[in-house]
């Protein structure tokens, strides 16, 4: 492998001392651009969009995509035809080996390889049309911000080598600033509605002049209007008139709305004047389609002012879905309600297409009449996934879900999905398996009783979400068996705000092999070995029978008092024994609220913030008057989880050119268990893994400095950041260099008696772990193809050489993923 990664690296200094071959005479490849703004070298990525050619992108300082490029040669036959012409020999011992089929398929082979080269990234050829585009696109750019004086001097730098720099300088000069500022509304009704607004005008004498201050303050002035009746009021009823005379760098500014609007009806072209539109009359197509849009319909019913039709039975009760309808007859047209119906309809996930038309009626020509087209999705959906699964518990697996989904289950554009899971792997354990089912209601409405429905506005979308589930674990861990029900509220706040509340939700955690935990944590059978080795020699020891070992030395007064040590180490295997083996009645209420400022998902300049809080077992702790040998309550003879648990996230994006991201994740997880009751294993924090620090696999690390002593490390407090810079490679292969920091903690007291496992100041904070390393992501649009090679960079349970003691291959994590770590 080393050998192999020499050759290809000579192989591409070779192709790199020949970067030009594709370079043709009198030709010159761009190596560079550079901008100075007032004779200094400008670095601003602002003003890269405005150059037309860039140079070949680069991968740590070297063309990769061009150096690939020039393995294929341009010359090259195109055609098998042409091929067989030029290499007669190969083609013909092909032909009468073989079939002249197979000469074919060799010569395709060729071509098509070929031709993949010559697929990646060509050299860039300086143009002088580009460059003086360009020279005019910065002239422009700087004329927006004010600088109408500004001037753009281009030099293209051509060297002997067939390459070639491009030198842009830009001089300035003096800003323009705005001095008196007029606004002239030629029309009686958007004066009065103007006025009337208060609007607050963004052009202010003395400030510079800016034309993106321009567009914004006609943005506000058209969204004031068509937020007040004006249906068909645009931006070229707008005017901005600038003294261009003025030789004192000042200018005055007149803002024009014009009093009417031209409309043209059978050739001739009339003025009319602004109305404030109402809407009159509503209809409502619910099951809408271009094929019988001129049939009659067969079905029709009218709830509060507004009328629904189908062209067959209408199968959407017309309260629920008046609900999405932010019109009613008699209201004054706005943008903002047109915008909230469309985005309402949408969120039902009941309808293909929603569309919203809106026209005039009547004499006086200041109403409307809102037709809302709606195609429904089909009532019943079927869905199938399958994956392979691998992990540290899992060796290799396959997994396969089976999803029922039936839309407007009860006519009120409900969503009722029935989902069945099965897995199939191999463990440590052997084979394994997993079985489950669940389903779930979402229901487009705030559902709860006394009235709490009120408190959230239709407007912002709420919906309630109430889901059952069950699922069985074969020959991993314990044995898992587990059962779910719950009720869940999510509602938009804003368009960035998100809000969760967990009304009530209960998991009941069933282990039904626990005579194979001291199989399955060896390292705790080890040390109940030495243990009985040296104290009690003639007792018989198994895994299976391990627990009433431990329990009957606890009870040996003599043992106890001797062997203080020892006994310690007998009495937190007895406590870890009985929190992961117990069985959990998880009651939990959660309140969760998500900041996300990201527009689409090709933006890659935005800040994420979620801030989860959940309390367990407080509410059912206070119907409970029983409790176990330890003191925590329980029901039926199952304890129940009492805890609080705080989750904060922040990551933030900044997007450093088109090829480029820099992405920033920081976490914090507290739990504090209380009432004399146990963390469930399933809800304790752990560290490692592909999304988390990739250097250390799954529950590998922490807690704090403890070295890895326990085959599944977990702990209450978990800090976690990462810093990973992104980056394209070749075409949708993508590349990634990361440092991810972080690690676990017990707070609750459990692991006191191991030393560096407790958080107890900022002294702990010593034991944060660091890994870095890089990756290779495949971009399919639809999903990222994830390989990341962590490599440990600082290990705080080393007791010297903590920085890069293991950092190599050897001692390296291969992490597989899906998409992007954060």
């Amino acid at each position: 492998m080393k050998k192999f990664s020499i050759y290809f690296l000579l192989v591409l200094i070779l192709v790199a001392c020949n970067s030009t071959k594709h370079v043709a005479k009198n030709e010159h490849m761009l190596t560079k651009n550079y901008i100075f703004v007032d004779s200094v070298r400008n670095k601003n990525s602002d003003l890269e969009k405005y150059i037309l050619q860039k140079p070949n992108a680069r991968l740590l300082g070297l063309p990769l995509g061009l150096y690939f490029h020039n393995f294929g040669n341009h010359d090259k036959p195109k055609t098998p035809l042409e091929w067989g012409k030029e290499n007669p020999k190969r083609y013909n011992f092909i032909k009468n080996v073989f079939s002249e089929k197979q000469s074919i398929a060799y010569a395709n082979s060729l071509i098509n390889l070929n031709n993949w080269f010559l697929d990646f990234d060509a050299p860039v050829i300086v143009s002088k049309t580009k460059v003086k585009r360009t020279g005019d696109n910065l002239w422009a750019y700087y004329k927006t911000q004010g600088y109408f004086k500004s001037k753009v001097d281009t030099v293209i730098n051509r060297h002997k080598d067939k390459k070639a720099t491009v030198e842009y300088h830009i001089t300035k000069g003096s800003p323009t600033l705005l001095d008196t500022i007029k606004v002239k509304i030629e029309s009686p009704v958007l004066d009065s509605i103007y006025k009337a607004s208060g609007i607050t005008s963004l052009l202010k004498t003395g400030d510079q002049y800016n034309d993106k201050t321009f567009r914004n303050e006609a943005a506000n002035v058209v969204k004031l209007y068509r937020n007040n009746g004006i249906v068909n009021f645009s931006e070229s009823a707008l005017g901005f008139y600038v003294d261009s005379t003025r030789t004192d760098y000042k200018t005055n500014v007149e803002f024009l709305i014009s009093g009417g609007r031209f409309e043209e009806k059978d050739g001739t072209y009339t003025n009319k004047e602004y109305k404030v539109h109402k809407v009159k009359e509503i209809k409502v197509i619910t099951d809408y389609s271009y094929t019988q849009k001129d049939k009659k319909y067969l079905d029709s019913l009218t709830y509060k002012g507004v009328k629904f039709y189908g062209y067959n039975k209408i199968k959407y009760n017309p309260k629920y879905l008046a609900q999405s309808i932010f019109f009613k007859p008699g209201d004054v047209y706005k943008d903002t309600l047109r915008n909230l119906t469309r985005n309402h309809l949408k969120s039902l996930n009941n309808f293909k297409t929603t569309n919203l038309d809106f026209i005039p009626i009547g004499s006086t020509g200041d109403e409307l009449k809102l037709n809302v087209y709606l195609s429904p999705k089909e009532k019943y959906t079927l869905a199938w996934d399958a994956e392979l699964t691998h992990s540290n518990i899992r060796e290799i697996g396959t997994l396969a879900k089976f999803s029922i989904i039936d839309r407007n289950a009860f006519r009120g554009a409900e969503t009722l999905k029935l989902s069945f899971l099965g897995s199939y792997f191999n463990s440590s354990n052997g084979p394994g398996y997993e079985l489950g089912s669940d389903v779930s209601l979402e229901i487009p409405r705030f559902v709860a009783p006394f009235g709490l429905n009120k408190l959230v506005p239709k407007a912002m979308s709420p919906k309630t979400r109430i889901s059952m589930g069950a699922s069985l674990q074969k020959n991993i861990g314990l044995d898992r068996q587990t059962i779910t029900t719950g009720i869940d509220y999510k509602w938009n706040y804003t368009p960035k705000k998100t809000i969760q509340i967990e009304g009530f939700n209960l998991q009941y955690l069933a282990n039904l092999n626990i005579s194979q935990y001291f199989t399955i944590y060896g390292s705790e059978f080890d040390k109940i070995e030495v243990i009985k080795n040296n104290f009690f020699p003639n007792e018989k020891l198994e895994a299976a029978s391990a627990e009433q070992f431990v329990v009957k030395a606890l009870l040996d007064d003599n043992f106890a008092n001797n062997n203080p040590v020892e006994y310690l180490t007998l009495f937190n295997i007895a406590s870890r024994y009985r929190i992961i083996t117990s069985n959990f009645i998880i009651p939990t209420i959660s309140y969760s609220f998500t900041y996300n400022s990201q527009t689409n998902f090709k933006d890659n300049n935005f800040s994420f913030f979620k801030f989860k809080i959940t309390n367990s077992g407080n509410v059912v702790g206070l119907l409970s008057t029983k409790r176990d040998d330890t003191g925590a309550k329980t029901i039926a003879g199952t304890p129940i989880a009492q805890y609080f648990k705080t989750d904060i996230e922040y990551k933030k994006f900044w997007e450093l050119s088109e090829d480029a991201v820099i992405g920033f994740r920081s976490f914090f997880g507290l739990i504090i268990p209380y009432g004399k009751s146990d963390i469930p294993f399933s809800k304790s924090y752990f560290a490692g893994g592909s999304n988390d620090i990739r250097a250390w696999r799954s529950y590998n690390l922490g807690p704090g400095a403890l070295p890895n002593v326990f085959e599944f490390n977990t702990g209450s407090l978990k800090f976690l950041t990462s810093l990973e810079y992104r980056f394209n490679i070749l075409g949708d292969i993508k590349g990634a260099l990361f440092v991810d920091a972080g690690n676990i903690w017990d707070v609750s007291g459990f692991l006191q008696d191991f030393e560096g496992a407790d958080f107890t100041g900022l002294s702990s904070l010593k034991s944060i772990a660091v890994g870095s390393g890089f990756g290779i992501r495949y971009d399919l649009n639809f999903l990222v193809l994830r390989l990341d090679l962590g490599f440990k960079t600082y290990e705080p349970y080393l007791n010297e050489n903590k920085w890069f003691e293991n950092y190599n291959f050897r001692s390296a994590v291969y992490n597989i993923g899906i998409n992007y770590p954060f």
